[in-house]
């Protein structure tokens, strides 16, 4: 029904500053209230989906300097993932704060790390730091909470701040902005995704959500594409910088996330993005050293994968599937012979690792407090698995990502590997900022990744269970060897 921004953009012209024809409609709607005078965003947020160069930092933050300016007594909390992103957004007020208009209203500039903050002559308070310092936790009657960097937010910093402002006294509501890139995949980030999702459903009527981004399908390297995405280019961000950008950034993929906006849902991948996944598939690739087994069971026991991973000869890792398995149909009866034959005649496998907490437990027994899967004869051998913790497998899924999306890991392209990883979600392990792999829908099979996964637990872990005592010699420093799967 009405907006506070007119009085901010008026305070915000008597420091100095005018605004782009973007930046004053977006603080229009930012700032918009409702009949009753309450920002009409004050439960949602305000979102901003926008990507680097384009000054979203320069909106927020004049907003919320003149704010400060406007309203005695306001408390507002700056935090970023990383201290270097939070003390940049500080030093940019800091020059406001320093402006022969801008003094005037200030009384204090604290610059310590770790106690960076804007005092005011009315009472009111910016204050910044990191949250991977901690920062924020414990404060009390905040009016507006900045999350700089959203694409890396977890439910549990959330849960730390958001009440902070519960007992805002502020008269129009508190505000909680979040600001940030598309998430990479690697990014813990499930909030600000969560944030979009809710917001393009078209159930988001309490929120503000806007976002500057390209078509899904942009030429990285189509000028109008960038217009597009970013309406400070070519007037406010020359094209030298958008090249510079360009060039610097460390692949196509980065750029159009990063440089354009393109959120990697938008086209149509899962946790694992399609591209990276194609990149670091090698047909010719092979372990060398260090090598171990993942076993995984599907719910229900109606499928069941195992994977190989271990060290390349150039110092990578490797990880592939037992696609032989087709041959033996669906269910589980096949597994446990195949893994004993499987290291039976590869006394170097250093590890069998599975998550004892999923359905594979089925096929498990306990011995002295180790585990090891059941036998049909107690003539037979017994094979001794390394169980993952909790912990364990949300690290390992997460170095699985990284190493597909940074390079460092190596598959060979097999068709039923690719069909499970590539759809894979996420599934948080509760307030941790951890995660493991989900299944999309209930028919999906995505044991080929969580064993793959757990192979690479198991080469690169430094003291495995070896899976049975004969041929348990070292193994794997010599020459070249394969894994007869």
């Amino acid at each position: 029904m009405s907006t506070g921004w007119p009085a901010v953009r008026e305070k915000c012209r008597e420091f100095g500053d005018v605004f782009d024809e973007w930046q004053d409609g977006a603080g229009r709607v930012i700032l918009g209230k409702r009949a009753d005078g309450v920002y009409a965003a004050t439960v949602g947020g305000v979102v901003l989906s926008i990507p680097r160069q384009v000054a979203k930092t320069f909106l927020v933050g004049r907003i919320v300097f003149a704010l400060c300016a406007l309203f005695p007594g306001l408390k507002v909390v700056w935090t970023a993932h990383r201290t270097r992103t939070a003390t940049s957004a500080f030093r940019s007020l800091q020059r406001l704060a320093r402006r022969e208009k801008g003094t005037p209203y200030v009384e204090y500039i604290r610059t310590a790390n770790g106690e960076q903050e804007i005092g005011f002559h009315n009472g009111s308070l910016i204050m910044f730091g990191a949250r991977e310092q901690g920062f924020g936790r414990g404060f009390e009657e905040v009016d507006v909470e900045v999350f700089d960097e959203a694409q890396i937010l977890t439910e549990k910093a959330l849960e730390d701040m958001v009440a902070a402002t519960n007992q805002s006294r502020h008269p129009h509501g508190a505000l909680l902005f979040y600001m940030g890139t598309p998430p990479r995949p690697v990014d813990p980030g499930e909030a600000f995704s969560a944030k979009r999702a809710k917001a393009l459903s078209g159930g988001a009527d309490d929120m503000v959500y806007i976002e500057c981004s390209a078509d899904a399908d942009a030429d990285p390297d189509d000028r109008e594409q960038w217009r597009k995405a970013n309406p400070s280019f070519p007037d406010r961000t020359p094209l030298r910088s958008m090249l510079r950008l360009r060039e610097n950034l460390p692949s196509d993929e980065a750029w159009l996330r990063e440089g354009l906006g393109i959120w990697d849902s938008v086209k149509g991948s899962g946790v694992i993005p399609a591209p990276s996944w194609k990149t670091q598939g090698d047909e010719l690739s092979i372990a060398v050293d260090r090598f171990a087994l993942g076993v995984e069971c599907g719910p229900d026991l109606v499928c069941a994968s195992v994977a190989l991973a271990g060290q390349r000869a150039d110092g990578g890792w490797h990880m592939e599937l037992d696609d032989d398995q087709h041959t033996r149909g669906r269910g589980v009866a096949w597994l446990v012979p195949h893994v004993r034959a499987t290291v039976a005649a590869n006394p170097q496998i250093r590890a069998v690792v599975v998550d004892v907490a999923g359905p594979i437990a089925a096929l498990l027994e306990q011995h002295g407090g180790r585990w090891y899967f059941k036998r049909a004869d107690p003539a037979e051998p017994r094979i001794e698995v390394t169980p993952v913790k909790v912990a364990e497998l949300g690290a390992g899924c997460s170095r699985v990502l990284d190493g597909i999306v940074t390079g460092w890991l190596w598959h060979i392209g097999q068709p039923q590997f690719t069909a499970a990883a590539l759809p894979a979600g996420k599934r948080a392990l509760g307030d941790t900022g951890m995660w493991v792999w989900s299944r999309k829908t209930a028919e999906s099979d995505i044991t080929p990744i969580q064993a793959g996964t757990l192979a690479l637990i198991g080469a690169q872990a430094a003291r495995p269970r070896r899976p049975g005592r004969a041929g348990a010699g070292r193994g794997g420093g010599g020459g070249r060897r394969a894994v007869l799967l």
